[in-house]
């Protein structure tokens, strides 16, 4: 089964042809990096404006690169929720038209259960690698959402923990820019930690009372902002490595913490795999901590590469390929389909 996927819920408009859920055919990406890096964020309006211009060309791309028509696609996957609203509705109307032109079915795909998914296809037993197939736990750590997530099947999840405020990339993104690095942060302050001493600063505790599972980064961001901004009260500079050490250091511990916890927890069965996702995946300092945590507890690791860590179509074509076979009642060729700001990824 051939899907055509979309996803457009931030700053990348992106298309894919992915076929059983496991094989990438063409994963196309258009990037807004520069047009919102003179603004040091991500720009809602600007992002949808971005997308209306490149959601045509782009899948487009994705048939020629991956050598097929749209006749002879089998369905038609976008992401809907959650995301920014702009942003989703242009993804989601041009897969409507495009799905209702060509007759095709129309599958709706939660963005967070397209990031686990992304892992199914490089872990897609080839070239010597394992197949990934749940049950597994999944960390999804990227911009907006930090959550540990029960996947006991390909369509059936159960959050075990989520972000109660500012998310780990949203904060990484934050404090890089006050620190003079340019966006997208996260990425330069995960170069910049590298050089840095990561007890150059302290942060508070993060833990959420009675909610071990639960994370929470406003304590750290407004931690690490008030030392920036003492020390420019005071004529000081921040040693950038030394702030991007630290404050890297508190955000994995964190996050440390928490899949600890439930590796330990006698109340839960131990899993027997790890899945990480999102696009702070990407973060080398997170995949070596969390590396060296599953061999310590003797539990399998699976972590994409950094191409399927961001926001890409090849994950939405992955797990639209799972919900489209097994909810088998569902009407997929419901053209009412509507975008949504948030959205529960185990409903």
């Amino acid at each position: 089964m051939k899907i055509l996927a979309i996803e457009s819920s931030c700053d990348e408009t992106c298309a894919a042809v992915v076929e059983d859920g496991r094989k990438i055919h063409s994963n196309v990406v258009a990037s807004q990096i520069e047009t919102h890096a003179l603004y040091g964020g991500v720009v809602p309006e600007i992002a949808s404006r971005a997308h209306s211009e490149a959601i045509s060309w782009v899948t487009k791309k994705a048939l020629d690169d991956a050598g097929i028509a749209l006749s002879d696609i089998d369905a038609i996957a976008v992401t809907n929720e959650p995301g920014l609203i702009g942003a989703l509705l242009v993804g989601v109307n041009f897969a409507k038209s495009l799905a209702y032109g060509a007759d095709k079915p129309l599958i709706p795909v939660h963005h967070i259960r397209g990031h686990i998914a992304a892992n199914y296809a490089y872990f897609n037993g080839e070239e010597e690698k394992d197949f990934l197939e749940p049950p597994f736990v999944a960390l999804v750590v990227s911009g907006g959402h930090t959550s540990l997530v029960d996947v006991r099947s390909y369509t059936d999840f159960e959050v075990i923990g989520a972000t109660r405020d500012d998310a780990a990339g949203e904060s990484f993104d934050k404090i890089a820019r006050m620190i003079g690095l340019p966006y997208p942060g996260g990425a330069k302050m995960d170069g910049a930690a590298k050089n840095g001493n990561p007890k150059a600063f302290a942060f508070p505790d993060t833990r959420v009372k009675n909610c071990p599972y639960d994370f929470s980064f406003s304590g750290l961001k407004t931690s690490a902002v008030n030392i920036i901004h003492n020390a420019q009260q005071k004529g000081e500079n921040i040693d950038c490595a030394d702030m991007s050490a630290s404050f890297t250091s508190a955000v994995v511990g964190a996050i440390i913490q928490r899949v600890e916890l439930l590796f330990s927890d006698t109340e839960r069965k131990t899993p027997e795999k790890l899945v990480l996702a999102g696009g702070v995946a990407a973060n080398s300092h997170l995949r070596a901590a969390l590396e060296k945590l599953c061999k310590k507890h003797n539990i399998k690791f699976f972590v994409p590469p950094l191409s399927l860590c961001g926001d890409n179509a090849v994950m939405i074509g992955c797990q639209a390929y799972y919900e489209y076979t097994q909810n088998k009642d569902k009407d997929f060729r419901d053209l009412s389909l509507n975008a949504y700001a948030t959205g529960e990824i185990s409903k």
